[in-house]
């Protein structure tokens, strides 16, 4: 698998960090705009706010609330997209679609979650469909064409050693794995939105991480000597 050239720099070294609390990168931004893990109860509150005012906006028609909600999130979704389909053409068309589906299911949204994640789920979900179609496509292609596989190509650019090193152990990772860690490590997200995204429990995007960071470091952290302590 080639490398997914990460959307977002990493800042942090994994392989030479031994406890996991040390592990985390620079959180990006959250849903307000501001450093997710970091952000004030009043800001928090005034998004929920124009969460709730831009779903029932977005419920009437009204095309100036997707304008709004693209304004907000279109960056960081298109930088979640590329970082789960490691293709900035596939990212853009991603998030695209997902309004389209915004916009057609829009009267199923019951509010059971915050508008905001429940339109980031609808975007995982696309991503995983896109991943679905590239499969299907290269097994077609490997059964009709007698040629070894090409490895899929580099993003374009140079990387320094560690970021492609860090891309070829997160290749290492079951793709769930990685999405979990690209969510929280990358993007800043909490576990609780993740779940949201992800139609899993706050426990399970929890220990995924936890798994995730322990392969990472196997993968990441050279091999002792013998005798070392």
């Amino acid at each position: 698998m080639g490398t997914m050239g990460l959307a977002r720099p990493w800042e942090t070294r994994i392989s030479s960090v031994p406890r996991e609390r040390e592990m985390r990168v620079e959180p990006s931004e959250d849903l307000t705009g501001r450093p997710s893990h970091t952000a004030a109860p009043a800001a928090r509150n005034a998004a929920t706010f124009e969460d709730a005012e831009l779903a029932e906006r977005c419920r009437t028609g009204d095309l100036s609330a997707y304008e709004r909600l693209y304004a907000l999130h279109g960056p960081r979704m298109k930088n979640v997209a590329r970082n789960v389909l490691g293709s900035p053409t596939d990212a853009e068309d991603a998030v695209q679609e997902t309004f389209l589906k915004v916009q057609r299911s829009i009267a199923s949204f019951r509010g059971q979650s915050s508008f905001v994640t429940w339109t980031y789920r609808i975007l995982i979900n696309t991503c995983y469909d896109v991943r679905r179609s590239r499969m299907r496509k290269k097994e077609v292609a490997n059964d009709d064409s007698e040629d070894s596989p090409r490895p899929e190509p580099r993003a374009p650019g140079a990387h320094p050693s560690l970021r492609m090193a860090l891309e070829r152990a997160l290749a290492t990772l079951t793709k769930h794995q990685r999405d979990v860690f690209l969510l929280y490590e990358v993007e800043g997200f909490h576990h609780a939105e993740i779940a949201g995204m992800l139609e899993i429990t706050e426990t399970a995007s929890k220990n995924t991480l936890f798994q995730a960071k322990k392969n990472l470091r196997q993968v990441l952290e050279p091999p002792r000597a013998a005798g070392a302590r």
